[in-house]
């Protein structure tokens, strides 16, 4: 939705049905499409973002070697073709000097800081933590009522989770995603807009 804000027609591809995606969508295995270089030619720019448990925190470390490691031959398929791209994943993933986005940087009540390795030049910005009172994390399996834990001692507030589907939906940017387990998974779509707006500029596509 960011990239489509930013002035760009977008096409989606992943392994699984979204009957909510907002866009084109094919249902297949991105690296295939990543082999075809006659398809990839018919786009402007391509962003791909590989499954992160690999690299994630979240992902208890002794399991971590069971999950995928698939950023280095994304980045392989993506330089044979070469044109513009976009690699995003978690803090920890093995990304090549990555612009590092978070939701302080667009007035949005989460953090969800997530990598942007890129061929294009990009603008890094800063993280401004101290303008939200209130961090909210949409992840898990579910909300939790949106009750604000303190901190024992200082009364100040901590990163709580969203309530539900729906105050996800708002804290995020996102409103065209149904189910919590998409919306735990996605990143609000004001990243993509900041980063599309660059490419557009940067690769002179506007």
């Amino acid at each position: 939705m960011g990239y489509h804000r930013a002035g760009y027609d977008v096409t989606g591809w992943d392994l699984v049905p979204h009957p909510d995606y907002p866009f084109q969508f094919h249902l297949g295995d991105a690296l295939e499409v990543l082999n075809d270089h006659d398809y990839l030619n018919g786009f402007d720019v391509v962003h791909v973002s590989p499954p992160c448990p690999r690299y994630s925190l979240a992902t208890p470390a002794a399991n971590r070697e069971n999950h995928p490691d698939l950023i280095g031959p994304v980045r392989d398929l993506l330089r044979a073709w070469g044109g513009p791209y976009v690699i995003e994943n978690v803090p920890g993933a093995p990304l090549h000097v990555p612009v590092k986005l978070c939701g302080s940087m667009f007035g949005l009540q989460v953090r969800r800081h997530r990598l942007f390795e890129t061929n294009v030049p990009m603008m890094q910005p800063e993280c401004d933590h101290r303008s939200q009172p209130v961090v909210y994390g949409v992840y898990g399996e579910h909300g939790d009522g949106g009750i604000v834990y303190l901190r024992p001692g200082t009364g100040t507030s901590r990163a709580v989770k969203a309530a539900d589907a729906a105050h996800a939906r708002d804290l995020l940017g996102i409103d065209w995603m149904g189910s919590w387990a998409d919306l735990a998974d996605a990143i609000p779509p004001a990243y993509t807009h900041y980063l599309g707006e660059q490419l557009l500029e940067v690769t002179a596509l506007a």
